[in-house]
């Protein structure tokens, strides 16, 4: 035995026992599948079988399925049931009757329904409008979820595709994809931006609403003055926009006709630099004597009074230095800009700027006022003070009501977590009700903000950028203890205890804020009376 044939199953041989079985259950059965199913044949053997008897398969299969014949009595349950449905599909389906015959009937009788009769994108465009969901309008409009849905999308069916909104035609009898664009003039070819095309216009201007509206009751053969009359708008707009914004072929389409209008309505021109030459000639020459583009607008402004001809804004000279092909000035001019750049500095927006924390940062202006005024004990003020090249720090706490002092020891490094951890320990040293907030300037060691209000329970408050007097007690108190660890000092070689000897000495002197009591004092009588 080859190889090959090893591994092959080899084929069930039947007997004319299962065979003459097989065409008594196909009588029964009306189709292959389900007599060979029913015996446990295989189907492959089954239709050999068939075609030795030369029997056609297909009519076989279709012996049991015959449609009932076209009677005047079939024909009235026809009707009956069209009548009950409003659908020639489904009366047909309910029948078993052939839908081509059954639509040959409603057409006969006139009952054909025509296009425009059909619940159509407008009626589906104004309960949309009206807040009524994409579901819902489809099951009160009668028509299929997949149409709703290609509605809502902007897609237009055609007889053999689709159009879709960005311009895209699809043939799908012929496999053909083309771009629909309304040629009506030149520079309609060009695409706009999409946020020229979004952009709100005046109400006198056609949307792409309107333009919408104007196709689906062009499709249905409505004539100007009627789309005029459903638009509010004069016949003669009407009859522009398809005269200017169709097709070749005498088509309307929405999407390709918004895009011509919003192509067209820039209408650009050329800058005043470049068709007065007079002005051109006298701004050059002053840019190369180093003047600013303001100092030549407010002189031009003075010395040619009653000229309009020789005006212009800095914000021109401007634009006619950095974009060429809209100026006339050489580009050897922009030499005498002082800056020197070709092309303007990018600034952002403020409120656009990037966060500086992942997490949202709670800014000082909403804190409450018995923090802001000191009334309250238990609220902090904190900050870092940075030892030799930015490599030790000690982490500085001030409490606001009664200026008393801790003292957070950092001596690997001052990161978001160590910082986090460290004052997570010394936070949670404290009573319950002394752990209130705690606010602090916007430096990258609070990026972990979040998890030690998690931790503690306490907001922390951020403050203005450049703003140190926002924390006036923490800055204060950083003073103070420059007297112990000067700038420049590895701040890695004091322990926790000289930490605490430190502060033990802060708080032990008297301070005029707090009529000569020391901070001490004020936290022991604080701590004694709650």
């Amino acid at each position: 035995m080859s190889s090959l044939s090893k591994g092959r199953t080899p084929r069930r041989s039947y007997t004319s026992a299962e065979k003459e079985e097989f065409f008594r259950a196909l009588a029964s059965a009306g189709t292959v599948a389900r007599a060979a199913a029913g015996l446990g044949l295989k189907p492959s053997a089954c239709y050999r079988w068939l075609r030795e008897a030369g029997i056609s398969v297909g009519r076989v299969d279709n012996l049991n399925a015959r449609r009932p014949r076209a009677t005047p009595e079939v024909k009235e349950e026809f009707f009956k049931a069209l009548k009950r449905t409003g659908s020639t599909t489904l009366a047909a389906a309910e029948l078993g009757l052939s839908r081509g015959t059954c639509y040959r009937w409603t057409q006969k009788a006139g009952l054909a329904r025509k296009r425009a009769d059909s619940p159509g994108r407008e009626d589906f465009g104004k309960l949309r409008d009206a807040g009524m969901t994409r579901r819902e309008a489809a099951k009160q409009l009668g028509i299929s979820r997949c149409a709703a849905q290609e509605w809502d999308n902007g897609v237009r069916r055609t007889r053999n595709g689709r159009i879709y909104r960005d311009g895209r035609q699809i043939d799908y009898t012929n496999g053909v994809m083309t771009l629909t664009t309304a040629e009506a003039t030149a520079d309609s070819a060009a695409l706009p931006p999409l946020a020229a095309l979004e952009k709100p216009l005046d109400a006198r201007f056609l949307t792409l609403h309107d333009r919408e509206r104007i196709a689906d009751l062009r499709n249905t053969g409505a004539p100007v003055r009627e789309i005029a009359r459903e638009l509010g708008r004069p016949a003669s707009t009407i009859s522009r926009e398809l005269a200017r914004n169709g097709v070749n072929d005498g088509k309307y389409y929405a999407y390709a006709a918004q895009r011509a209008a919003t192509a067209r309505r820039p209408r650009p021109k050329d800058s005043k630099l470049v068709t007065h030459h007079r002005l051109r000639k006298y701004v050059k020459r002053k840019l190369l004597r180093r003047w600013s583009p303001e100092q030549i607008s407010n002189k031009l402004t003075r010395k040619f009074p009653n000229d309009p001809e020789m005006r212009v804004s800095p914000e021109t000279i401007y634009q006619a230095l950095y974009f060429q092909a809209r100026g006339g000035l050489k580009r050897e001019v922009q030499a005498a800009l002082r800056t020197g750049r070709t092309r303007r500095k990018a600034h952002k927006d403020p409120q656009q700027r990037q966060p500086r924390f992942a997490d949202p940062m709670v800014m000082i202006s909403e804190r409450p006022p018995e923090i802001e005024d000191r009334a309250v004990p238990g609220h902090w003020e904190g900050d870092l003070i940075t030892g030799a090249s930015n490599q030790s720090a000690i982490a500085t706490l001030v409490e606001r009501t009664t200026r008393y002092v801790m003292l957070v020891h950092l001596p690997g490094d001052h990161t978001a977590e160590t910082v986090r951890d460290g004052l997570i320990a010394t936070m949670k040293s404290l009573p319950e009700h002394l752990r209130g907030s705690l606010t602090w300037d916007q430096g990258a060691e609070m990026a972990g903000h979040k998890s030690f209000t998690i931790a503690t329970d306490m907001q922390v408050y951020f403050c203005d950028p450049g703003s140190p007097w926002q924390r006036g007690s923490n800055e204060n108190t950083n003073g103070l203890l420059r007297q112990y660890f000067e700038k420049g000092t590895d701040l890695s070689i004091y322990g926790p205890e000289d930490l605490e000897h430190v502060a033990q000495e802060l708080n032990s002197r008297p301070r005029k804020t707090l009529d000569w009591e020391t901070p001490a004092e004020r936290l022991r009588d604080l701590l004694m009376t709650t």
